[in-house]
């Protein structure tokens, strides 16, 4: 087993770039994690990385290794996957990301009690409004708003999710309220943007008389954590365009008013993402099954201001 461990240690330092990230990864110190490799070095009598200031590069014996490591690594969990759906008692480690508001309003919240029903699964959740990449992080599931583009992974659906357009009075009272979408993207109005690097959409979609049309909105400032887009909302400092589960208690106090209700934003899906392979994972599925639900009930919930 400790060669294994040293295996999985080896393929997550590959794949993240260095033994601090590999080891926060895998809940083990830097120095454990650099034992572990020197280990594996020692057994199989090569050198597998070429050790800089910054980052570990495998050397050409650890990238012909890698190449194995990942396929011996892939077969064990498959074949615990196999065991756990033949015991009826699925068990182990669950990878899971979802975006900050996401995550935090209805991902989150739900981890303790999935663990409380099946307690020999083990979720770690990271949240980020930054686009993963799922292969290379280790991750097993993803829940996002929008479309897939990765080939490599499947989309499950989970609901539609309208979109809408939202300010706060105070900016509305000082900038004018919009009444057609051109006026967005005058220097009238301030639109406040999730933006990234990496991040492919630089424009707001709505719905038009004439169908869908794209808007290149601009505004003074931008962020790449949503949550932090609707507190300069609040403030009274633009316009966002957010699902409106994420906004419906403040547009019911009135903090925040709905904008160009004739031309909402075009609506936004919200799935999980998971590579081909970990459906056949019983505890994938279970945790799938689980978000899924409760992601449609208390969205449900939120909207009925319940």
């Amino acid at each position: 087993m400790a060669y294994l461990d040293n295996i999985a240690v080896f393929v997550r330092v590959v794949e993240l770039g260095n033994l601090s990230a590999a080891g926060r990864d895998m809940r083990i110190s830097p120095a454990v994690a650099s034992n572990r490799i020197k280990e594996l070095e020692k057994h199989l009598g090569v050198r597998l990385f070429n050790r800089t200031t910054r980052q570990l590069m495998p050397t050409e014996h650890g990238t012909v290794f890698y190449a194995g490591a990942k396929q011996v690594l892939e077969a064990v969990t498959e074949a615990e996957a196999a065991v756990s759906a033949l015991s009826g008692q699925p068990r182990g480690t669950i990878r899971v990301t979802a975006p900050l508001g996401l995550g935090r309003r209805l991902i989150a919240s739900g981890i303790p009690e999935f663990h409380d029903r099946y307690p020999d699964i083990e979720v770690r959740l990271r949240l980020s409004d930054h686009e993963i990449n799922m292969m290379k992080e280790g991750i097993d599931v993803a829940f996002r708003l929008g479309v897939l583009e990765d080939s490599s992974l499947t989309m499950r659906g989970i609901m539609d999710c309208e979109r809408v357009l939202v300010a706060s009075p105070a900016y509305l009272k000082a900038r004018g309220e919009p009444v057609e979408p051109k006026e967005l993207i005058t220097d009238r109005h301030d639109c406040l943007m999730l933006r990234y690097p990496g991040l492919r959409e630089h424009y707001w979609t709505l719905r038009t008389r004439t169908g869908p049309a794209k808007f290149e909105v601009r505004g003074p400032f931008d962020s790449d954590d949503g949550d932090v887009l609707t507190g300069w909302a609040l403030a009274g400092r633009g316009i966002i365009n957010k699902p409106r589960f994420e906004v419906e208690p403040f547009i019911r106090d009135r903090r925040l008013k709905v904008i160009l209700p004739e031309n909402p934003p075009t609506p936004v899906q919200l799935a999980s993402v998971y590579p081909h392979r970990k459906l056949q994972d019983p505890k994938v599925r279970l945790l799938l099954d689980f978000m899924a639900e409760r992601c449609q009930r208390l969205i449900r919930d939120l909207l009925a201001g319940r």
